[in-house]
């Protein structure tokens, strides 16, 4: 398979440049150039399989599908479960580098309260889950999926955190799993309201702000996946190149590296780190079957008001930021939010490994107070 990527990067055949010099037309041919030269000459193909495999990964099978899941137990006894539920285009590999200091704090500044048992698994479709052969895999039915594979590991009682696709299948976890007791996310879903639409408070503002630039500027990749997934599949999966310029043009927008006004991913993320997800996605031939969770749950997003216990990490450079107030309309134990983080974009866990941490032991610690985790 590798010597199949590499004949097909060296017989790429390149469209003409954009006619500006920045991202606005999209992932800048030069780059795009640069990029594969990397990947064919100097990046290390070995490095998923590696980096994977420095920890336990199971499969299971859950109404006939194949779930590919990491577990890491920690050397704490008393650890709390926290399942960690990753989007597109991620994977398990963005967790990696928080997986050490959740799952034994006392090597990072942590205390044995602040521990983890972690199950990381990847979304149907993703990684090295099976694709779903039939519609109805969308956000609902992977919280039933993920409920049971957490009954089979034993937690009758677990927390439960995403991001990205993963904050919409913790939310749905929070209202549908009897099990799940709190929940950590961060990417808020929350509908404005007319207090937002008329306020003047910057946060508010920012609100509007921020859904209209993914409305104008950002929203075509999902109206896609959302609409025909299978005729964008055929071009991603037949070209490594393509593949990589869908993924990567994601980093270049959706992560904070914007520095004196130029925009490059590289500002926020290592160049072998983006080709990982590139590669994870491009081996494991899903470029269709990831794309199709937008057909099954973009369109009829959920907006059912949450109960449990919440926490919301909002990093500056999320796609969509809402305020506090408009937060707890909808999340109705809001134990912990903030906003106050000086980096970050869509992709907390990689971009900011040691902020995430820092946040999921602050909200752990006051669940522990309030005694939710129990």
């Amino acid at each position: 398979m590798i010597e199949d990527a590499l004949r097909r990067l060296e017989q790429t055949r390149y469209p003409d440049a954009e006619t500006v010099e920045d991202w606005k037309q999209g992932l800048p041919l030069s780059y795009q150039q640069e990029l594969i030269r990397h990947w064919r000459h100097d990046y290390d193909w070995q490095r998923v399989p590696q980096r994977l495999n420095q920890y336990q990964n199971f499969m299971a099978q859950i109404d006939g599908i194949n779930i590919h899941f990491l577990h890491i137990r920690s050397p704490h006894s008393a650890a709390t479960p926290l399942l960690m539920t990753h989007g597109w285009p991620g994977s398990v590999l963005e967790f990696l580098d928080v997986i050490d200091p959740l799952t034994d704090p006392t090597k990072s500044g942590g205390t044995p309260g602040d521990a983890f048992h972690l199950i990381i698994p990847s979304l149907p479709g993703f990684g090295f889950s099976d694709a779903p052969t039939n519609p109805g895999v969308g956000v609902e039915k992977i919280a039933s999926i993920w409920d049971e594979l957490m009954h089979r590991l034993g937690y009758s009682n677990y927390l439960a955190q995403g991001g990205d696709w993963g904050s919409l299948v913790t939310q749905s976890l929070l209202t549908t799993a009897t099990h799940c007791k709190a929940g950590h996310i961060n990417l808020p879903i929350v509908l404005p309201d007319e207090l937002t639409l008329a306020s003047n408070e910057p946060a508010e503002q920012a609100t509007i702000a921020a859904a209209m630039h993914y409305q104008d500027h950002e929203s075509g990749y999902s109206r896609q996946q959302s609409t025909r997934p299978q005729t964008l599949a055929y071009s991603l999966a037949d070209s490594p190149s393509g593949q990589m310029a869908w993924i990567i043009e994601k980093f270049a927008q959706w992560t904070d590296c914007e520095r004196n006004g130029e925009r490059h991913p590289e500002n926020a993320l290592h160049r072998d780190v983006m080709l990982d997800v590139v590669t994870h996605y491009w081996m494991t031939n899903t470029a269709a079957s990831s794309a199709r969770l937008y057909w099954e749950s973009f369109n009829n997003p959920e907006y059912t008001p949450v109960d449990l216990p919440l926490g919301i990490s909002l990093f500056p450079k999320e796609l969509f930021l809402c305020s506090e107030r408009l937060a707890r309309t909808r999340y109705r134990d809001l134990m912990f939010f903030n906003n106050t983080h000086e980096h970050g974009g869509h992709f907390a866990a990689l971009e900011q490994p040691d902020a995430f941490v820092a946040d999921l032991r602050k909200w752990h610690a006051i669940l522990d107070v309030k005694g939710s985790t129990e």
